[in-house]
């Protein structure tokens, strides 16, 4: 494999890998810092874990159009995890008595991981523009990454909650994490280079050439083919952000609790997962390509709804069978399982998002229509958040099958739109 991927994929690896961690260090105590330190009720928790999500999937919008038409995606992405280190040193100053530092650190992390996520995803697509048919592969590698710091992440936020009982401990441990990802990118940056639209002249031109022979009409059908892929994909993440507030609040209040197995422990399951199930994946989809029965991207992410759809419906039955009590009486197995469907819907979803959208974005404006996808995540993700403050409202049972029908709505709107989506996915 890793003589047919080119090196800068293992650059961006690595550079993400440690911007996750920092990332999933906060989001597993995020919620949990804001009840037991903040002492926030259950709305508020709802609304601020929705609004840091949205922002921090919005700001791609913004990121995308800076690094196409202004800085380029190296700086850019440089910019953005500067933005996140100082944030984290923030969060980490906060206190009971200081929400300032509190509400500051999320701007900045929201803000810079906005504009990081989006860029560092336009270049691992501009690596395979000469491989396209390894495109979809290299974004699993690629997420491969974000799932190592992923599950890297949660492991040092139990292990230091364990050892200090502080979460402001886990916030200095994410800081650590985004110097990391800016030594590797400026020690690697070299295999980079000629991957920036805007630092590299044959890149240009290219990319510009494409555009003239490009069919006025052709290029609308692909922005409104990523369009309603975008509101397909948002659907998606309603559903997939309440890991970090209902299943952690379920996780906190219904399941039994074990020294080593906190509520901020149960991530790490989800990145774990993601680890071992994506070579298996990536074996057998390359298999299936030698035969030419490979499942079209399209394909790919209506069976990843119908498997998130799933994921909900397990957590609707651990509800109903002592979970609505908020008793900590559940095994942990409920949600260890509820992690393992979640983890294979999200690799046929969020990798194969990304690279559907590196194939079909119109070459000149790749960034902000990658930065269309994170938007498609910020409008879910605030979505999940403004849900979340239902948790405490309705019975557990019938919060999670609400859910869980949302992700069948959303599969049936890709069949009814797979001939479009298929026209341009491969």
């Amino acid at each position: 494999m890793e003589r047919k991927h080119p090196r800068g994929i293992w650059n961006l690896f690595f550079i993400e890998m440690w911007e996750r961690f920092g990332f999933y260090i906060m989001s597993a105590v995020y919620v949990l810092y804001m009840e037991k330190a903040l002492h926030f009720d259950d709305a508020k928790k709802g609304v601020l874990y929705g609004l840091f999500l949205f922002a921090s999937y919005a700001f791609p919008l913004f990121g995308g159009w800076l690094g196409d038409n202004v800085l380029g995606q190296l700086k850019t992405i440089r910019i953005g995890a500067m933005m996140m280190a100082v944030g984290y040193v923030f969060l980490a100053l906060s206190s009971a008595d200081n929400h300032v530092f509190f509400y500051l650190g999320l701007a900045l992390i929201a803000s810079g991981t906005g504009i990081f996520k989006v860029n560092i995803s336009v270049l691992v697509g501009n690596l395979y523009r000469a491989k396209p048919e390894l495109r979809d592969a290299g974004f699993n590698i690629y997420y491969m990454g974000v799932n190592v710091g992923a599950t890297l992440g949660p492991a040092v936020a139990t292990i230091l909650g364990i050892m200090y009982g502080d979460y402001r401990i886990s916030f200095w441990a994410a800081a650590c994490g985004m110097v990391l990802s800016l030594l590797i990118m400026q020690f690697g940056q070299r295999n980079l280079i000629e991957f920036d639209t805007k630092q590299s002249a044959n890149f240009q031109a290219e990319a510009t050439a494409e555009a003239i022979t490009m069919d006025p009409r052709e290029y609308w059908q692909r922005i409104w083919t990523l369009c309603a892929l975008f509101f397909i994909a948002a659907l998606f993440w309603v559903p997939f952000y309440q890991n970090g507030m209902a299943l952690t609040l379920f996780a906190d209040r219904s399941t039994v609790a074990y020294k080593f197995l906190r509520p901020e422990t149960y991530l790490i399951f989800n990145a774990f997962f993601i680890l071992l199930l994506t070579p298996p994946l990536l074996a057998l989809f390359s298999k299936l390509r030698s035969m030419n029965r490979e499942p079209s991207t399209p394909v790919k992410i209506f069976l990843g709804l119908l498997i998130m759809g799933f994921a909900m419906f397990i957590m609707a039955v651990a509800s109903w069978m002592g979970g609505n009590a908020d008793i900590p009486v559940m095994s942990p197995m409920w949600l260890i399982n509820c992690y393992l469907v979640i983890t294979l819907a999200e690799i046929l979803i969020s990798p194969m998002g990304q690279s559907y959208v590196s194939k079909v974005a119109p070459p000149k404006i790749q960034g902000l229509m990658m930065g269309g996808w994170f938007a498609s995540t910020a409008l879910g993700s605030l979505s999940s958040g403004i849900f979340g403050s239902f948790y405490s409202r309705l019975s557990h049972d019938q919060y999670f099958m609400l859910l869980s029908g949302l992700s069948v709505f959303a599969a049936i709107l890709v069949l009814l739109f797979m001939k479009n989506l298929k026209r341009f996915a491969d």
